[in-house]
């Protein structure tokens, strides 16, 4: 066989290969769609969900957990009714509700409403790593004009902005964490208020009113699944992906009190946090969490955060509205842990 027939076939089959390595490696990142980024940029294969400090550091969590607020990050701007926090390597991002006029109950359900719709602002703050705001985001459109829990993936920051009430609409956006440009990416027909990026399969998944039901999409909105939420506990409101397609929330339940502790409008705020299998569907691990802002809110009211280094966790929250007690802090406490055998 000649030298020129044998680099031949050579080039050819090296083509092959490279061909059937691409088709598989870039098959997750392909289910993006046209999310404005080079598929170079994406990531959904398994190599990049080796890490799993996360996971197993919250698995050791329990309701005895020792955790102490190490940090207090005022924000000296108005900051509404907060909802969503997330961090890229250059910006904090949080959203909030500004109503202008609030929802108000009917007596009896209309047209498949409990309530009016009321109307608000939208807001995404962008903000450096003092807390500084470098840019206020405006998002929304008509009757939806209230941002949810949110979910940074590395290159976007997902953002629900659904009507302040349940068994409505939302727009899911996306905005760019480096240039802050913002994509409507698709609508949806109820209340999601809240959002993660399951980086192994490339589909969002979205969390409704009360985080009571949970849904699967395709970056093009497709619905692939929905379930209902096996737990009671709590509602959650911030989540966040955890490899290996798991994701961790955050919440709070508002229980009644008896007459002596002050009747039923003197509700307890019951805090919890979440860790949730998205293959499967089922509850991992789930503990109290009973730590107190400025204002009296469980920390876990709304805005959620934790990242771990080996067994020392780090949580980062925003419990506070604007204007109550002395106006939204970013919260930080830290815990070490014994990961569970």
């Amino acid at each position: 066989m000649s030298t020129t027939r044998t680099r031949g076939i050579l080039t050819v089959a090296a083509a092959i290969a490279l061909a059937a390595s691409a088709i598989g490696g870039t098959a997750a990142a392909q289910a993006a769609g046209n999310t404005g980024r080079n598929e170079s940029n994406v990531d959904f294969g398994v190599d990049s969900e080796t890490g799993t400090a996360l996971a197993d550091a919250f698995n050791g969590v329990d309701r005895n957990t020792n955790w102490q607020q190490t940090s207090k990050l005022k924000l000296n701007f108005p900051t509404y009714h907060t909802e969503g926090i997330a961090y890229s390597p250059d910006h904090i991002f949080l959203t909030a509700v500004q109503i202008t006029l609030p929802t108000r109950k009917f007596p009896t359900p209309q047209d498949g409403f409990d309530r009016t719709p009321g109307r608000g602002i939208g807001h995404l703050f962008v903000m450096d790593e003092s807390g500084n705001l470098q840019k206020d985001i405006i998002l929304g459109e008509g009757d939806m004009y209230h941002p949810g829990g949110i979910d940074f993936d590395g290159v976007n920051v997902w953002v629900p902005v659904a009507q302040y009430r349940p068994n409505s609409s939302a727009i899911i956006y996306r905005v760019d964490a480096n240039t802050l440009d913002v994509h409507k990416q698709f609508e949806v027909t109820d209340h999601f208020g809240g959002i993660v990026m399951d980086k192994r399969s490339g589909h969002l998944v979205g969390n409704t009113w009360g985080s009571r039901r949970f849904a699967e999409w395709d970056l093009q909105g497709k619905e692939l699944s929905s379930w209902d939420n096996p737990n009671f506990f709590t509602d959650y409101q911030d989540c966040q992906y955890v490899p290996n397609s798991k994701m961790l929330c955050a919440g709070i339940t508002n229980l009644p009190q008896t007459l002596v502790a002050g009747g039923t409008g003197a509700t307890y705020e019951l805090g919890g946090v979440a860790m949730i299998d998205l293959r499967s569907h089922s509850l991992i691990r789930d503990v109290p969490f009973q730590k107190w802002s400025t204002a009296g809110h469980v920390a876990t009211r709304n805005p959620f955060k934790m990242t771990a280094d080996g067994n020392h966790l780090t949580m980062k929250v925003a419990p506070d509205n604007g204007d109550e007690g002395n106006g939204t802090e970013i919260l930080t406490y830290e815990a070490t842990v014994t990961p569970a055998g």
